[in-house]
């Protein structure tokens, strides 16, 4: 339980292109659940749950950005739209964490913090900027100066003072690729190209 509240923006819009044919990763299943209901799960406890992307998920509020297709930060820009009255936290997080429950509660658990928000570290050192909590009035700020359309998440969030938190390998494992979905047992249907 959190002491704190927050809103969450599960980002789903991707093309999945490294799937080669394999249909949308947020669809795939992961122990009896798809990628997507698992990362909303994570995030059941927030005030509102926005989901960008095609796909209509139950409990969440839809967004899509505009122009379609356009980056990870147009999906946050396009999330925080939905947002009336944000909370103070924002949780961003991918949908295509299997383990996203475990990986959320550590950052809950790593909050609140005199920064700009907690992001998640992986054992090579990588900031994980879809697995992480934003100050939504940071974030808003660095969104509303820049040009978001194409725009590399991790350029936009290198203007904000966050704290690292190291996670394994195992949390923050995500599946983009046909390998990655068969290390996890995950069968992807379609022809590979």
């Amino acid at each position: 339980m959190t002491s704190f509240q927050f809103d969450a923006i599960v980002l789903a819009g991707g093309r999945s292109s490294r799937l080669q044919g394999g249909g949308d990763k947020a669809l795939l299943v992961y122990n009896g659940r798809s990628l997507i209901e698992r990362a909303v799960a994570a995030v059941e406890a927030a005030q509102t749950i926005v989901s960008v992307g095609p796909i209509d998920v139950p409990g969440t509020v839809k967004a899509i950005e505009e122009p379609r297709f356009a980056g990870p930060a147009a999906a946050l820009a396009a999330g925080l739209t939905k947002l009336d009255e944000p909370a103070e936290w924002i949780v961003a997080l991918a949908c295509d964490l299997p383990f996203a429950s475990r990986a959320v509660e550590s950052l809950l658990a790593a909050m609140p913090v005199a920064s700009d928000g907690v992001v998640a570290v992986d054992e090579t050192g990588r900031r994980q900027p879809l697995l992480a909590i934003y100050r939504s009035s940071a974030l808003s700020a660095v969104i509303a100066d820049s040009e978001v359309d194409g725009l590399a998440l991790h350029s936009l969030i290198s203007r904000l003072d966050l704290t690292e938190l190291p996670l394994d390998d195992h949390l923050t494992t995500d599946i983009d690729s046909r390998a990655d979905a068969a290390a996890l047992g995950i069968q992807v249907h379609g022809p590979a190209c």
